[in-house]
């Protein structure tokens, strides 16, 4: 199921080792159920960071070569802007493409992981979309190979971050 997919994909996004900022949903945005107990968080991973070069060429790179919606993209200032995409089909969770402001932030833009899988993304069907991340000229680390919980392929994204596409096993 893809909404299974794409919550498999915000749960393993906590592997992420070095991430500059995660925003949480709060309350207002995930309320609890009636007669749930209010000493039990609802918390969903909303957003996860990924620090870019630039807006424009991020946005064509996930929305044209990842096939990405993009969901929000809002001028916060002359030079930052809340720009949110996220993977095609049902779930909430979006990566938020912050623009580096800084020579600190610019020397993690594409190595927001230490050179580690960034990013963990579920598919349906891996062989479609290694034909069309071929097509898009999008670098493959890694083709697909079986493992314990499905095939998997690693590719980098327009700055460099590794990412792994999965094709989950029904284990």
């Amino acid at each position: 199921a893809v909404d299974d997919n794409l919550l498999f994909w915000c749960a393993a996004s906590f592997y992420i080792q070095a991430l500059p900022a995660i925003a949480m949903v709060g309350p207002q945005h995930a309320p609890l159920a009636p007669g749930t107990n209010k000493n039990i968080m609802d918390r969903r991973l909303a957003h996860v960071s990924l620090l870019v070069e630039d807006y424009h060429e991020a946005i064509e790179f996930f929305t044209n070569k990842l096939d990405f919606d993009l969901v929000e993209d809002e001028k916060l200032s002359e030079t930052k802007r809340w720009v949110l995409v996220k993977p095609r089909g049902q779930g909430n969770c979006s990566i938020l493409l912050a623009r580096a402001s800084d020579d600190n932030q610019r020397k993690f833009v594409g190595n927001q992981s230490g050179g580690r899988v960034f990013l963990l993304l579920t598919t349906d069907d891996i062989d479609r979309d290694l034909v069309k991340l071929k097509k898009h000229n999008v670098k493959i680390v890694r083709e697909p190979s079986d493992e314990v919980y499905g095939r998997v392929l690693v590719f980098e994204d327009l700055y460099g971050n590794k990412w792994d596409l999965i094709e989950r096993s029904n284990l």
